[in-house]
């Protein structure tokens, strides 16, 4: 019942998906206009693709976590699921990327708790993988920003490590607490098979795709002449690891859609320091709305070849499930059977 009210419903989320991302498009135009423009296209070409990059190592991070749960898919066809939910997200409720995903892969034979499961282990996995990156970023140079004043070096460094400590001493605890709740409901339990040499592939794979969003968002800042408000391009370097923890911290917000607004002000408080009030302003709105707009023509990419992608992946898989077994030597007889 559920996947056919969904169905009739995505038009609706995707129409409501554009409709705020216009809103939001609308809202920053006129900071945006007040500054002077300095773009740099070769820049700009190496911002985005570093960002398509890291989204591919997204969805990498997604199907891994999916095997966990006993459940494989092609990867082209994971990108299209993964973009064509992306741009939901931008619905006020925090509820509807999830919702999308757990629809579109579902239409591809995956098990509902195990999509929502594996959307669990990747968020906070690559959410815990921020923590190291802040704490060797908080310990190296100490600056929290606006907030200098106010935290001591040592203890956010301890918090932001403490968590990650604990999920690898015990990373499957996750999983057996999805599978009790599965228990209480009569559902089926989902397959485990997330070890600590996964894990650690996971942190690393999730940490690699962090240091590959704060490139983009160091590259952009040279597309768009910013870069220039900051000094030297050693003291720009702060940027990739000031971005995850922004995107973390918006994310952990819980208030609006995608960290919308939170992202921004704790980019704001984190870039001031560097880039001053007005450049970190502008930085800050560039980046949303630079996502943004990369991930509409994802999206966009997504429904325009999803017919030719699907069916390249699903010959590719029949030719898989079709190809002939090795034919093994007929053993011989023993002497005591008949002819």
């Amino acid at each position: 019942m559920w996947m056919r009210i969904l169905r009739r419903l995505q038009p609706l989320f995707v129409a409501l998906a554009i409709l705020f991302i216009g809103m939001l498009l609308h809202t920053q135009w006129e900071e945006l206009q007040r500054y002077e423009w300095r773009i740099d296209p070769g820049w700009l070409v190496l911002s985005a693709g570093l960002m398509m990059a890291a989204w591919a190592v997204e969805v990498l991070l997604w199907l891994r976590m999916l095997e966990t749960v006993g459940h494989r898919l092609p990867y082209w066809a994971s990108l299209r699921i993964w973009f064509l939910s992306a741009i939901v997200r931008y619905i006020p409720g925090n509820i509807w990327q999830p919702m999308s995903l757990i629809y579109l892969a579902a239409q591809r034979g995956v098990q509902i708790e195990a999509t929502l499961t594996s959307i669990l282990l990747y968020q906070l996995i690559t959410i815990l993988a921020v923590g190291p990156i802040a704490a060797a970023y908080l310990v190296l140079t100490g600056n929290w920003g606006t907030f200098n004043d106010v935290f001591s070096e040592a203890a956010p460094s301890a918090i932001a490590l403490a968590p990650v400590i604990v999920f690898m001493a015990w990373p499957r605890w996750l999983l057996e607490a999805v599978n009790w709740g599965l228990d209480r409901i009569g559902r089926p339990r989902l397959p485990i098979s997330l070890s600590r040499p996964t894990l650690l592939f996971l942190f690393v794979l999730s940490a690699f795709d962090w240091l590959l969003w704060g490139a983009a968002f160091y590259a952009l800042a040279f597309g768009i002449g910013v870069a220039a408000l900051g000094g030297n391009a050693s003291t720009m370097l702060h940027l990739l690891p000031l971005y995850p923890v922004a995107y973390a911290i918006g994310f952990l917000s819980f208030l609006t859609p995608s960290g919308l607004g939170v992202r921004e002000g704790a980019l704001y408080v984190l870039l001031t320091p560097l880039l001053g009030g007005g450049g970190a302003t502008v930085l800050a709105l560039a980046m949303r709305i630079w996502t943004t707009l990369g991930e509409v023509v994802a999206a966009g990419v997504s429904v325009l070849f999803s017919d030719r992608v699907r069916g390249i992946a699903d010959r590719r898989l029949h030719a898989e499930d079709t190809t002939p077994a090795r034919s093994e030597p007929p053993r011989e007889r023993g002497l005591h059977q008949e002819p």
